[in-house]
């Protein structure tokens, strides 16, 4: 998912509880001495299916399938916990915070609850899954003539980006430095060749992993989302504000342009990178988290390209 930005803590604590068969509520408690403004969207307590939780059967992750205070929400909308029996269930991530006066984001904090472990009734996962997933079934795809150009020119341009990001991952050491944390030689062997699938997949409209919509599909084109992807299904949206708030492509260090965020959901796509968004956005995100996050975070990959493109 990607969004636009919109705007220290002593710590936050988090905890979450199961709720009947597969509901969750998560409460997260600031334990700092000020009040603050925490941007949601992306997090835990976005009303979207982002990934809030993480789901384990043994030592097996359960895959998201969603689109990557209090909050309640069902881990079988987003998983798929059909199967039934023993699964452990923690959320960790971040989140990005502004002084309580101010819409400026100012920092970001990581945050890690406790660990719960449930006994789903399989039968009963499987009805709230499919419930959840019929609701985007009827919902038209198709985009306007408007669209469909702005569309099209920004996979032109992500292809574009790409390709010369893929060559500084082989060159570029400063770069790489800079923003992956590291410029081995395995390093820049798995970011050119994230870059090389960027390419392929941006550089066809009649082929590839993906497929584009320009309507709220999976409904989740809340205010401020400029555009998301649901890996599991191979599809990503651009939302309105992606058509109204972005250029098609800036010469800014670190902006946000259809290009670019085009390039960013991706990434997401498993058959490309399957990255996260770790529910926190841009430089700053990328410079707090370690290197092997940064090789699995969208973000890094897309202020990365910016970058070699404009020159930053």
């Amino acid at each position: 998912m990607k969004f636009i930005s919109i705007a220290a803590l002593a710590g936050l604590a988090s905890a979450v509880s199961m709720i009947g068969n597969t509901a969750v509520k998560a409460l997260i408690t600031n334990k700092g001495a000020s009040d603050l403004k925490v941007f949601k969207t992306g997090t835990i307590l976005d009303d979207s299916a982002v990934e809030k939780v993480e789901v384990f059967q043994g030592d097996s992750q359960v895959p998201l399938d969603g689109i990557r205070l209090q909050a309640t929400f069902d881990i079988a909308e987003m998983h798929d916990v059909s199967t039934g029996g023993a699964f452990d269930v923690v959320s960790a991530g971040a989140l990005s915070y502004a002084e309580a006066n101010s819409t400026a984001l100012t920092g970001m904090v990581p945050f890690s609850s406790n660990h719960i472990s449930a006994t789903v009734n399989g039968a009963e996962a499987a009805k709230v899954r499919r419930a959840f997933l019929n609701k985007r079934t009827s919902v038209q795809s198709d985009c306007t003539s408007s669209q469909r150009t702005a569309t099209l020119n920004a996979l032109s341009n992500c292809r574009s980006l790409a390709s010369e990001a893929a060559s500084a991952a082989n060159s570029n050491t400063a770069k790489m430095t800079e923003y992956f944390k590291s410029s081995s030689s395995s390093t820049r062997s798995t970011v050119a060749g994230v870059f090389n699938k960027i390419v392929t997949e941006c550089g066809s409209t009649t082929s590839g992993a993906s497929r584009y919509y320009c309507s709220d599909v999976y409904r989740s084109c809340s205010s401020g989302v400029l555009a998301y992807t649901l890996p599991s299904q191979s599809y990503m949206v651009n939302c309105p504000l992606y058509f109204s708030g972005l250029s098609p492509l800036s010469r800014t260090c670190h902006a946000q342009d259809q290009a670019t965020t085009t390039l960013h959901e991706v990434t997401h796509l498993t058959q490309i990178n399957g990255t996260s968004d770790y529910g926190v956005y841009g430089y700053n995100a990328i410079r707090a988290l370690s290197a092997s996050q940064n090789l699995n975070y969208a973000d890094t990959y897309t202020l990365f390209a910016n970058a070699i493109y404009v020159g930053c």
